[in-house]
């Protein structure tokens, strides 16, 4: 078995190492804390700022998550572009393939600085020499390491005392770093879960590699909300913020077909419209199939249960799959008034009228709930020309839907 040796900490009275000097420090009295506003510096990336509320903050530090090849070192350089004197960090990759990758996106600044090496110390010394450095970039966390310590890169001694050591330097001279970051199997981050404690902020980006959509999030932010979201689109020139993210979602507009229904859904502080198609298909099956895309397959079983009970639809004798268009992940209950009429309209063969919107919570017993954003989300809806909206204003209950739209 692996040892891991750490490294012996500093004591008290050699903290000056640590950008500390406990012999003044005193507490402080929460009324006599100045504040201090943030001096926010934009990334030129409005879709960035919006997640990281509105531009990094000196000092700050980011872990940037996600699955391989979804575009995070293509955004780092997009960010290292519009930034002073940086240094980007690379173990991963050589300098060349650096090089080739800039090229193609078209980074040409000339104060970007690539650095390949998988020592911490030999990053943060660069770091200490580079005058006017305005970022540090390390790709990845999982690549570097340390000499005062026995494990390999990748172990959980290593990524933790690299991150403390990165971050220390990042808080002293008030220079923003991101940090990349491995995923697991599982979809988290690679490493100790210490690791997210340290950063001041986690992004996660989201999105099938295979597909032209990016979701980036915001798990955890220190500076700013973490319920905002940004969307991009993969072009051949890098990672381009979407500004009208419901046209994304939406399938070509043209005649109403049965099974298709549009929603909308809050993401942060914006609503986005997202489609909602469904196909039911009589199965040959002993247990019909029921496949979701988007949704929480637990959620489409329990919808598929209210239908068969409440509404008297035997979908126990179809298979039912479900998508939302564009590849967006949705946990929203507020779609599943959507969700059961895209099913009743693809059970009945029968399209809703054209310019319609559903929304609203559907319960066990069948009842329709409101969303707490349901005004909001109602407005942005008829601004966009969805002049017929469905919720519970017009139907208490499922089966009332039923009777009116479909019989």
């Amino acid at each position: 078995m692996e040892t891991l040796v750490e490294e012996s900490r500093p004591s008290l009275g050699k903290s000056k190492s640590l950008g500390r000097n406990t012999t003044t420090a005193k507490p402080t009295k929460l009324s006599e804390i100045p504040l201090k506003g943030l001096k926010r510096i934009s990334t030129k990336i409005s879709e960035l700022d919006r997640v990281l509320g509105g531009g990094v903050v000196p000092g700050q530090v980011i872990l940037l998550a996600g699955e391989p090849g979804v575009g995070k070192s293509t955004i780092l350089l997009q960010v290292a572009q519009n930034t002073g004197r940086v240094l980007y960090a690379t173990g991963e990759e050589s300098t060349q393939q650096v090089k080739i990758r800039a090229q193609r996106l078209g980074v040409a600044n000339a104060k970007l600085l690539i650095f390949e090496s998988i020592d911490v110390d030999e990053i943060v010394d660069a770091a200490k020499d580079v005058p006017d450095l305005s970022l540090l970039i390390v790709d990845s966390i999982q690549t570097v390491a340390t000499g005062d310590l026995t494990g390999l890169a990748g172990s959980v001694g290593q990524v933790r005392e690299s991150a403390f050591r990165l971050l220390r330097f990042a808080k002293s001279r008030g220079i923003p770093l991101y940090i990349v970051g491995h995923v697991t199997k599982e979809g988290t981050v690679a490493g100790p879960a210490v690791l997210a404690h340290i950063v001041d902020t986690v992004i996660w980006f989201e999105g099938d590699k295979t597909k032209m959509y990016r979701v980036l999030r915001a798990v955890k932010n220190r500076f700013g909300p973490t319920d905002e979201v940004g969307i991009f689109t993969m072009i051949d020139k890098g990672l381009s913020s979407v500004t009208d993210a419901s046209k994304i979602f939406l399938s070509t507009e043209g005649k109403p077909v049965a099974g298709s229904v549009v929603t909308s859904t809050m993401e942060g502080t914006r609503p986005i419209l997202v489609e909602v198609q469904s196909l039911v298909v009589p199965t040959k099956l002993p247990f019909p199939k029921r496949v979701s895309q988007g949704i929480d397959q637990r959620r489409l079983e329990l919808l598929l249960a209210v239908l068969t009970r409440r509404v008297g639809v035997p979908l126990g004798e179809f298979d039912c799959f479900v998508n939302i268009v564009g590849g967006l992940s949705i946990k929203d209950p507020g779609v599943d008034l959507a969700v059961c009429l895209s099913l009743l309209s693809a059970y009945f063969d029968k399209p809703l009228p054209k310019g319609t919107l559903a929304i609203g919570e559907v319960g066990l017993l069948g009842e329709v709930r409101p969303t707490a954003w349901q005004e909001k989300v109602a407005k942005d809806a008829r601004r966009q020309g969805y002049a017929n909206l469905i919720s519970n204003k017009e139907f208490k209950y499922l089966s009332q839907a039923v009777k009116k739209l479909f019989q």
